[in-house]
């Protein structure tokens, strides 16, 4: 087996839903940051063995293999294919990992991976009759943004509630009360505005043409735990989860250039040397990241005392801290030391790729040092990546 790089990484900066992103399709978001990976690296795009994009939502226009209409979008050559794949808010992790044992097995020398989400375009959708001419009755509509939607009877109840009550629950099972979820909150807006004006992230940002923005339009320099403390908990009368400390709904995309030893003329960022994915009950979602961490570590080699940066998704505030005291090896502060999801956004398919993004252009700026890349994944799953430089 061969190793496999990142030798680049990518994001347009995230927008809100209805915000500056919502008039873009998901497969032009898609298109845009595959062109501008193409272009940045000099490669001839001929080359590239596949396209794997993650996507999560995959009901309006990101239907019918958005990876593929994104490559065609960004022009890149129609000998170069493209999947789509979906493991919810962790797809285009999942994208990485199978670009990466794609390169590894020899089975491609370069693969394209990322993920968008448009999820203010998410479509609105209402369920087919399997009679060809259903009797006039009442109709439910779903919508397809975020959440459950016709869901299967023989599932237990409890294993099918909203990710929201999820995230009350892991509250209450490790003890987190709600000032502590709204100072983690506040933490990752301040940390990630103070990203933006420190230039941290400029290597790693496009811009969407015709929809640039100055930053993340989720972040809020004013926020404050005095004022998170006055927002209603939205899943349970004496809950502690509210809109302030969970992540919000958002657009963007995300790309990963994933290639094996000297397959480019560039220095790569850094070496993928751990992969793993663990289950849970679905109403335990929240905390599968921390064995999904530990295998991959293990994977790797490594312990949580070689570890020098952490990116884990910030679905929740409370899913965040529950992560953390499940690593009692791990320095807090080197979790998400630029700001996470609750500030920045997530936009499910393309999270996971700007956390690879965050961490491996992280690892450069420190000059080398191992990191781990975990996501949360709703229906009681984690995935989990370690970066080496």
């Amino acid at each position: 087996m061969g190793t496999s790089y990142i030798y680049d990484a990518v994001r347009t900066p995230f927008g809100r839903a209805g915000g500056a992103l919502a008039g873009v399709r998901p497969d032009d978001l898609a298109a845009v940051v595959m062109k501008a990976i193409v272009e940045r690296s000099g490669i001839d795009p001929a080359r590239i063995g596949d396209v794997i994009f993650g996507d999560a939502n995959q009901a309006g226009e990101d239907n019918r293999n958005v990876a593929r209409f994104g490559a065609l979008l960004a022009g890149l050559p129609t000998t170069v294919t493209g999947v789509t794949v979906n493991r919810l808010c962790a797809s285009s992790v999942e994208a990485v990992i199978q670009a990466s044992r794609a390169v590894e097995s020899g089975d491609a020398d370069l693969v394209l991976a990322g993920g968008v989400e448009s999820m203010s375009r998410s479509p609105f959708v209402v369920e087919k009759s399997a009679k060809p001419f259903p009797a006039v009755g009442n109709q439910t509509m779903w919508n397809t943004a975020i959440g459950w939607r016709m869901t299967n009877r023989k599932l237990p109840t409890h294993w099918t509630v909203s990710n929201g009550e999820a995230a009350e629950k892991t509250a209450r099972t490790w003890g987190i009360g709600r000032e502590a979820q709204d100072e983690f909150a506040v933490r990752s807006h301040r940390l990630a505005a103070q990203a933006w004006a420190d230039g941290v992230f400029d290597g790693e940002i496009v811009q969407v043409p015709g929809a640039e923005l100055a930053r993340d339009e989720g972040i809020r320099d004013d926020t404050s735990v005095e004022k998170l403390a006055g927002l209603r908990a939205l899943f349970a009368e004496d809950g502690t989860v509210t809109a302030g400390n969970s992540s919000s709904i958002n657009d963007g995309a995300s790309a990963v250039l994933i290639g094996g030893e000297g397959a480019i003329d560039a220095e790569p960022l850094a070496r993928i040397t751990g992969r793993a994915a663990h289950g849970v009950d679905p109403d335990d979602f929240p905390t599968a990241p921390i064995e999904a961490a530990n295998k991959a570590l293990a994977r790797a080699g490594r312990t949580w005392a070689e570890v020098d940066v952490v990116e884990l998704n910030e679905a929740f505030a409370s899913q965040s801290l529950a992560c953390l005291a499940g690593w009692p090896d791990l320095d807090p502060a080197k979790l998400n030391a630029h700001g996470g999801a609750l500030a920045i956004g997530h936009p499910l398919g393309a999270s996971g790729g700007r956390v690879i993004a965050r961490a491996a252009h992280d690892l450069v700026a420190r000059g080398g040092g191992v990191a781990v890349v975990a996501v949360c994944i709703g229906v009681g799953q984690g995935l989990a990546v370690v970066l080496e430089r």
